[in-house]
């Protein structure tokens, strides 16, 4: 059975992708470990995406008023 993953924040996992990042473009890294790391980038490239999704999706709802009548999408200014 493998092992559990912690959870990682958007930070974290932000952080991790720019890690992986300079390692690849090092043009020192074995192609098997290129493509290992690619394969993590691009984990954390989606769980970026989704995480944002999310908190876009909660500031929309945040922002109706009271009545539930007025919502606004998320512009990032």
């Amino acid at each position: 059975m493998p092992a559990k993953k912690k959870k990682l924040t958007l930070e974290e996992a932000l952080a991790r992708l720019e890690d992986i990042t300079n390692i690849i473009e090092s043009l020192e890294t074995p192609l098997e470990k290129s493509l290992e790391l690619y394969r993590e980038g691009m984990e954390l490239s989606v769980f970026c995406a989704e995480t944002l999704e999310g908190a876009k999706q909660e500031i929309m709802v945040l922002q109706k008023s009271a009545e539930g009548l007025f919502e606004r999408p998320f512009v990032q200014e």
